[in-house]
């Protein structure tokens, strides 16, 4: 099984490039959200910590907000809290796909969280600063406060680009995402093959 990592930007499409590629996913925004909606065991974990925002089962979105902004460290509080979580997720992911060729790790903060490993393949997507905004504000819970205190917490996407086995161009069209990720696919094989 050979792990593929998506890096880039936040609203770069990181998801799209990573569904396209067509093999298992771990998406982890969407682990968390569900975490959200459906541990119990986070919610408590949180509502003690962060009792003034989080009282009520599900957990409030806007609330979780609300305490991000508040408070620099709350962030990094939370994120203790969840990526906990996420990585026993990922580990069922990789044990229910161990068997697939490629897995990909669709994970915002991978290199930060230190979840990748050494023989992982790292893409970084690269996408121009006006579909980001464009592919921001799409999003239903678009605030650009929050957006720059996860910046804050994520490595330089320099440092992210240049230890990065391949670039892909994003420009929001299935094609040019197509044509990157047949590339991508191609020189590993290759290489694989030639090992």
């Amino acid at each position: 099984m050979i792990r593929i990592g998506i890096l880039g930007d936040i609203g770069s499409g990181k998801s799209f490039v990573a569904k396209n590629f067509g093999y298992p996913v771990f998406n982890a925004d969407y682990e968390v959200s569900k975490l959200y909606q459906k541990n119990k065991n986070v919610y408590q974990k949180l509502k003690k910590i962060l009792p003034k925002y989080i009282y009520e089962y599900p957990i409030n979105k806007a609330k979780l907000s609300s305490a991000i902004l508040a408070n620099n460290s709350n962030l990094k509080i939370i994120i203790k809290i969840v990526h906990k979580e996420i990585r026993k997720k990922m580990q069922s992911f990789l044990k229910k796909n161990q068997n697939k060729k490629f897995v990909i790790l669709d994970i915002p903060l991978l290199l930060e969280n230190k979840i990748n490993r050494k023989s992982d393949i790292l893409v970084f997507v690269e996408s121009g600063k006006i579909n980001i905004l464009r592919n921001l504000k799409k999003r239903k819970s678009f605030n650009p406060r929050i957006i720059n205190k996860f910046k804050k917490i994520q490595l330089p996407l320099a440092y992210k680009k240049k230890h990065s086995t391949f670039i892909i161009k994003n420009k929001f069209t299935k094609k040019s995402v197509k044509i990157g990720i047949e590339k991508i696919l191609k020189t590993i094989e290759n290489e694989r093959n030639s090992t």
